[in-house]
């Protein structure tokens, strides 16, 4: 081939390195550091197919990040989303090139458990959780979330269930990985959320249906049918959609109810059981910690347990009723609320009750001033 051949050759490859190359920025405007914090960034955007090729993703540091690619319930993707490092007032650079990226590690996962009377069950690499279905109506459950410790970041919902089930060992004790010591009974548990109206609570009872939008390694997506929620002598139909994030000690919520025009509020709760435990209550910023002690069935102490609320609109009340710590706000029916909900545990990311009440401070900080994401 001739010299200039060459350098025409050359110079191609080089014009289709540079445009195969897409480059995000994230920004950082708070003074937090922000690790491991998800980001997504509409397909559109980068203006790539997934469809076509393969892509991998990196940081500055040449180091590839794991992504995912949410569909949303439709066929065809429409966000990448990735865990940043971003440390505060500061950027961070990724590039996203051809080529083919390595397996992902599972961090979060959810299904409905039939073989466990319908629980419906989910989880990151934080914390686990399930909601009670119709084959446990006889036993008066509620629409209150239970909580699972984990003290691992290996996925255990369906080993667990495996194990209690058909191998007979318990998970109300823990094997070395966590357990659940939680006790929900008819109450909201770690954040259920309730229509609160004419002064009174209205804890709701098993979901009716249930929808999987979304299994995914970094980010999970359902939605829970309820038929009958009263409030007073009215019934209203419930949808509520929980998003499930690697990385977040929190849950996201989205509520809606359909039927008759009334004036409500909409209750975030947590379930207090002996109320011996430490609740901090910040209605500034729509934020209910609780720190309490845990034991297993046999009474053994299984460290401490934490549960938090958040509601990003501005909160009418944070107060005790009850059996209840609660945190209320405006609702309008037909719209839809958002709200967070989570667990944690002092055997497993935060050591004292300080760590999990600053670390739902930071997470309300931060959801208020969200990472800014730009494609160069």
């Amino acid at each position: 081939m001739k010299k200039s051949g060459l350098l025409i050759l050359a110079s191609l490859l080089l014009v289709t390195g540079i445009f195969a190359q897409h480059t995000i920025v994230v920004t950082n405007s708070t003074d937090m550091d922000r690790k491991g914090e998800m980001v997504e960034v509409s397909l559109s955007a980068l203006k790539v197919s997934f469809q076509t090729k393969s892509y991998v993703l990196k940081n500055k540091q040449n180091k590839e990040v794991a992504y995912q690619l949410v569909f949303n319930g439709n066929k065809k993707p429409e966000t990448l989303i990735f865990q940043a490092d971003v440390k505060g007032k500061s950027t961070s650079i990724y590039s996203l090139t051809v080529g083919k990226p390595s397996v992902v590690k599972p961090k979060t996962f959810a299904r409905f458990v039939p073989e466990r009377k319908d629980d419906f069950a989910w989880e990151n690499e934080i914390a686990a959780y399930r909601m009670y279905g119709p084959a446990l109506a006889n036993e008066n459950p509620s629409n209150g979330v239970d909580f699972w410790a984990k003290s691992t970041d290996k996925l255990v919902v369906d080993q667990r269930y495996k194990d209690d089930i058909y191998n007979e060992i318990s998970y109300h004790i823990d094997h070395g990985q966590g357990l659940d010591f939680y006790k929900v009974g008819h109450t909201l548990g770690c954040g259920g959320i309730a229509p609160y109206a004419n002064g009174k609570l209205w804890v709701g009872d098993h979901f009716s249906s249930y929808k999987v939008i979304e299994v995914g390694s970094l980010r999970t997506i359902f939605k829970l049918g309820y038929d009958s929620v009263k409030v007073g002598n009215t019934i209203y139909k419930e949808e509520l959609t929980i998003t499930v994030t690697a990385g977040s000690m929190m849950n996201k919520g989205i509520v809606k109810l359909t039927g008759p025009a009334q004036n409500m509020e909409l209750a975030a709760g947590i379930y207090l059981h002996d109320e011996k435990g430490a609740l901090k209550q910040n209605i500034a910023n729509g934020t209910t910690a609780y720190a309490e002690d845990a034991f297993s069935d046999a009474k053994v102490p299984s460290g401490r347990n934490y549960v938090g609320i958040y509601i990003p609109v501005k909160a009418n009340k944070a107060f005790k009723e009850g059996e209840h710590a609660l945190v209320t706000g405006a609702y309008k029916v037909g719209d839809s609320f958002t709200y967070y909900f989570g667990g944690g545990w002092s055997k497993w990311l935060y050591p004292t009750d300080n760590d999990w009440f600053k670390a739902l401070a930071e997470f309300s900080a931060a959801t208020k001033n969200p990472l800014k994401v730009s494609v160069k």
